[in-house]
């Protein structure tokens, strides 16, 4: 199938417009797909091509950067680590939220393909001045099935924990514009997720929370409280 057929194939399955996108065919293309094509989708103007292509950037990382899965032909340096990584960078701030969540869901891909390569991808995120970016890390690592190992609910924690840190050292005016309010939104069910994970040390760090009269932290505080899966940890 030609790039043009692939596109006219993925536009007319991506159940767009609607409220969902077809994920699992993203999820395969990117498993599967050139990855020219992937880096001519990352930046087409046509928003389910342009998810498809920004998710699988995710793979090509971790091909660049000599992971597992990676071959003689695509651990070279002719996707370079750093210039991929620079598009997610940007994705997770474009402008189509469903871009930016394809920014979150290609760093997954990366964590279940080499989890100590996005690591440090998470923690450099949740310190960038993008607020955008910072809500894609937490939404990245903030997955049950990358905290499992010790060193994932640690960059899990980290992640949470300097999110909500960025938030509250902004001003009232500032937290009041999109990428902030998108943040909160994330640390809003981000936490319930990695003190589910490791209830022994997630828990004395939410109770921190709880703690704190900042009216944004009071609602990421309930929000999370809101959860079934730490409902059943505070009754």
């Amino acid at each position: 199938m030609g790039r043009g057929e692939l596109a006219a194939y993925l536009d007319a399955h991506s159940n767009l417009p609607g409220p969902r996108g077809n994920l699992e065919l993203a999820d395969a293309f990117a498993v599967a797909a050139p990855r020219e094509t992937i880096l001519a989708f990352a930046d087409d103007e046509d928003e389910y091509l342009r998810f498809c292509g920004t998710q699988g950037l995710g793979r090509l990382l971790v091909e660049a950067r000599g992971g597992p899965g990676a071959t003689e032909a695509t651990g070279d340096a002719g996707a370079t680590g750093a210039a991929l990584l620079a598009t997610l960078v940007e994705r997770a701030a474009d402008p189509l939220w469903r871009v930016r969540e394809a920014s979150a869901r290609a760093l997954q891909i990366v964590g279940d393909r080499d989890p100590d390569l996005l690591y440090p991808i998470v923690a450099e995120w949740v310190a960038h001045p993008d607020a955008y970016v910072r809500r894609a890390a937490v939404a990245a690592i903030c997955e049950p099935r990358l905290l499992k190992t010790p060193l994932g609910f640690r960059a899990g924690l980290h992640a949470c924990d300097a999110g909500t840190a960025s938030l509250v050292a902004l001003s009232p005016a500032e937290r009041a514009q999109p990428g902030p309010r998108n943040l909160r939104q994330g640390l809003g069910y981000g936490w319930s997720v990695v003190v589910a994970a490791n209830p022994a040390d997630g828990m004395p760090a939410f109770e921190r929370l709880r703690a704190s009269d900042d009216p944004d932290v009071a609602w990421i505080v309930a929000s999370n409280l809101s959860k079934n899966r730490l409902k059943r940890l505070v009754s």
